[in-house]
């Protein structure tokens, strides 16, 4: 068994262990994303909710989701470790994907709560491993996370296109008995879950000790107490999530408390910690409150531009026929995929140079980036027919857009939380991180609902222009909120001390 120090000495830009999560996070992505953009589909043209409550509906389930991550980042740093969490959360998705496979109408919120304990179990530990294969202060660290991210998104690409296009039998329609084409969308999702925990399990002994059990110190027999525990616990939450889930009221309760009280939770982890320490933790803070406001406007592309996409696009990109959904929900990950690995080499030559951005200069970025696609999707009107249907290559070139301000954000992010965080409190502050991506897609499905209100009872064309007015909206708080991170950079930078 390598040690840590072998492992984060490694040769070249990438250790070897990188790819081996890289790969069980594409599969595991493939599984949510696939999940993901299908929900708000499903619910308006399959279980019959209107637009606005489908929005609400779908902020609400993404939000439970990555909510659920800071709870799977705290029961992984004081109880499971990294590797168990991982493992158990593979399996409540698998569980999730398979009930939906069998009945996805009368069981959806069943198998969507199965599925949102499992990713909070599974996401934010792996990769709060990925940042355990580098040294503290390694120049390689962002280009790591760039190639990683990568992976997230190519299992989103295949995922996010395919699962969608069979369920509206834009694909596999002459195999697939009619009547059966969702049942085989939500059961493939579960078998590229399996895929998943089966390249972890395969490959973990190269990880060493990384994401072993904090508890290895203490007697076998209490050990199995508190993890088994966590079993039965999480089991149990299910039921409540249910619950919470298909009634939005609960979950705008729940938004309400859980951001205070993790916010509490550090303070009180902080009491331990150095002033240094400490101020690295305010600066987390900070670039997890701006990462709402573009969540919340990224994440428009499971509730708005899915409905946008489905009524209002033509349906060719460059000439080939394409479906408009697949592409809202494939668009930006292609993109990462094309671009990620150059970006990572132009961080990378940039440190060289000595000229390379700091963290938070990269996130006010990432927000101009933002209001440009933004810009790009509010311009489609001007392009539209009679019937309300626009161009889908000049939506897809929004998403291009998009695709940068996400690379100077979301890869960024991760890596600065695992640089910013003491040892002791990584999963957590990953979980927290996540938790911001929460409450961006709760105010996601907030914004969404507001724009399908608006555009109730009226023609196609007009509601193009409402939804286009919206967008514009968007990309000028996107514009200021970029312009704030700027101005605000050389505080932040201060607070960050050594951390690039």
């Amino acid at each position: 068994m390598q040690t840590i120090e072998q492992i984060q000495g490694f040769k070249g830009k990438y250790p070897k262990q990188l790819w081996y999560l890289f790969f069980s996070e594409m599969w595991e992505r493939f599984c949510f994303y696939g999940m993901r953009g299908m929900l708000y589909f499903y619910m308006v043209h399959h279980l019959l909710m209107d637009k606005e409550t489908a929005n609400l509906q779908y902020g609400a389930t993404q939000a439970w989701v990555y909510a659920f991550t800071f709870i799977g980042g705290l029961f992984a740093d004081k109880i499971f470790g990294f590797r168990k969490s991982l493992f158990w959360g593979g399996l409540l998705m698998i569980v999730g994907s398979l009930i939906l496979a069998i009945d996805p109408k009368s069981m959806f919120f069943i198998g969507v709560s199965f599925t949102i304990v499992g990713t909070g179990f599974f996401k934010p530990n792996i990769s709060s491993m990925v940042g355990k294969l580098y040294r503290e202060g390694d120049s390689r660290t962002d280009a790591g996370f760039s190639l990683f991210y990568a992976g997230v998104n190519l299992g989103a690409l295949i995922g996010g296109y395919v699962c969608i296009a069979i369920g509206k039998r834009e694909m596999l329609s002459s195999i697939i008995p009619e009547g059966l084409e969702w049942n085989i969308a939500f059961g493939l999702a579960a078998i590229v879950m399996v895929i998943s925990l089966l390249t972890f399990t395969q490959t973990q002994k190269s990880l060493g000790n990384i994401g072993l059990s904090p508890l290895q110190h203490i007697e076998s027999g209490k050990r199995k107490i508190y993890e088994w525990s966590t079993y039965i616990g999480s089991i149990l939450i299910i039921p409540i999530i249910i619950v919470m889930v298909s009634n939005t009221e609960y979950t705008d309760y729940f938004m309400y408390t859980i951001g205070p009280f993790s916010l509490l939770y550090l303070a009180y982890e902080m009491r331990g910690f150095s002033i240094a320490e400490n101020k690295k933790l305010i600066a987390a803070v900070i670039f997890m409150l701006f990462s709402i406001v573009f969540w919340a406007f990224f994440e428009q592309s499971g509730g708005s531009l899915s409905d946008f996409a489905a009524e209002n696009l033509n349906n060719k990109v460059l000439g080939i026929p394409l479906d408009p959904n697949g592409v809202n929900n494939s668009a930006n990950s292609f993109f990462v995929i094309a671009f990620a690995a150059l970006v990572g080499m132009v961080w990378l030559w940039m440190a060289k140079k000595k000229i390379e951005p700091n963290t938070i200069i990269k996130f006010g970025l990432a927000f101009l980036f933002l209001a440009g696609g933004f810009w790009v999707f509010y311009y489609t009107k001007f392009f539209a027919g009679p019937d309300g249907k626009t161009s889908l290559d000049l939506f897809t070139f929004g998403w291009f857009v998009i695709t940068f301000g996400e690379l100077c954000l979301s890869p960024i992010g991760m890596s600065a939380m695992t640089k910013l965080s003491p040892q002791k409190t990584q999963a957590v502050i990953m979980g927290m991180w996540f938790l911001a991506s929460a409450y961006g897609q709760y105010f996601a499905g907030l914004l969404g609902a507001n724009i399908a209100s608006a555009s109730k009872n009226m023609t196609n064309l007009e509601k193009l222009n409402t939804y286009a007015n919206g967008y514009q909206q968007l990309a000028i708080y996107a514009l200021v909120a970029g312009l704030v991170l700027i101005a605000i950079s050389p505080v932040v930078r201060k607070l960050m001390q050594e951390v690039k």
